[in-house]
């Protein structure tokens, strides 16, 4: 199982806010977590909710992610 490089962690984090600033103009805010391969991300609304949207497992480079939305069902 590799981990995430803290390069990597902090080049995904500035692309993911980008993104999040073009596309979702909802979010005040983005939140990357990582927890071994994989990287946890939330958004926040303006009115401070936090939302779960996704997490991201690490494929061995800075480009290779897999991907998975997260469910409402799964809580």
């Amino acid at each position: 199982m590799p981990t995430v490089p803290e390069s990597t962690r902090s080049s995904l984090a500035q692309r993911l806010t980008a993104h999040a600033r073009t596309s979702w103009p909802r979010l005040a805010g983005l939140y990357v977590r990582h927890r071994g391969q994989f990287a946890y991300v939330d958004g926040e609304l303006a009115d401070g909710q936090a939302i779960k949207l996704m997490r991201l497992r690490y494929g061995g480079s800075a480009s290779t992610w897999g991907f998975a939305l997260y469910l409402a069902s799964s809580d």
